[in-house]
């Protein structure tokens, strides 16, 4: 297993992301995939951050979650690595930020791994499906938030991952080629006829989209104690 070096570090860190051992382990993302454990998560999340709502509060809890999600896609086009470890090792713990009570993630920097090039689509895929499509599940059964708010949370991350990939020449073609893969609806068939990215972004290039309200569903930060509506919010 590689290990990650100081800039990969600070990376995940800018992210709300550490590897260093949290102060207690609230749950994992392995109790997540539990259906006995989830009434219980959703009620610790609203504990956490004072959500008005159900529906805040996981969409909240998707939104620092997709950070972790976004920056598979991030190391994957970058360094050509992605983190490759159970789910009880991806950990959570109540943290804050600018004065607000959030989760952070916490994790092994020695669960990622180097992806051979024939092996890309197939690791996409699965990244979709087993950290992407069962995570949303899991989480709409707890509120009735739509996949496609949890869908934005998770793209608006990747979004300006793959704008920042882009400007670097030497990323660049790496990176298009990801996002050509994330625009097949091949690459989704496990569970959709469609590219839920290509719908996100309606084929344009991510630095067309860095300054545009691209989403179209509220990600509930405006509800949220400390926060404010995001940049892409559609209803401005």
């Amino acid at each position: 297993m590689p290990a990650l070096t100081m800039d990969q570090v600070r990376q995940l860190n800018s992210y709300s992301m550490y590897t260093t051992e949290p102060k207690r382990t609230l749950f994992t993302l392995a109790n997540i995939k539990q259906d006995f454990y989830l009434t219980d998560f959703r009620n610790l999340l609203m504990g956490i951050t004072s959500a008005p709502t159900e529906a805040a509060a996981v969409s909240h809890f998707s939104r620092r979650y997709g950070m972790f999600f976004a920056m598979q896609f991030y190391m994957l086009a970058a360094y050509d690595e992605v983190w490759d470890g159970k789910l009880e090792d991806i950990r959570f713990d109540a943290t804050e930020e600018f004065g607000a009570h959030t989760v952070s993630i916490f994790l092994n920097p020695n669960d990622w791994r180097y992806v051979d090039e024939d092996e890309r689509i197939s690791v996409i895929k699965s990244i979709l499906y087993k950290q992407g499509h069962e995570i949303v599940q899991q989480l709409r059964k707890v509120t009735t938030i739509s996949p496609l708010t949890i869908w934005e949370n998770f793209f608006g991350y990747l979004l300006w991952h793959y704008h920042i990939l882009l400007e670097n020449p030497g990323l660049a073609d790496q990176a298009m080629e990801d996002i050509e893969i994330l625009e097949d609806p091949a690459t989704w068939a496990l569970f959709s006829n469609k590219s839920w990215w290509a719908e996100y972004t309606g084929g344009q290039s991510p630095s067309a989209l860095v300054n545009v309200p691209v989403r179209k569903t509220c990600c509930f930060s405006k509800d949220m104690p400390g926060l404010m509506a995001c940049g892409y919010c559609p209803l401005k």
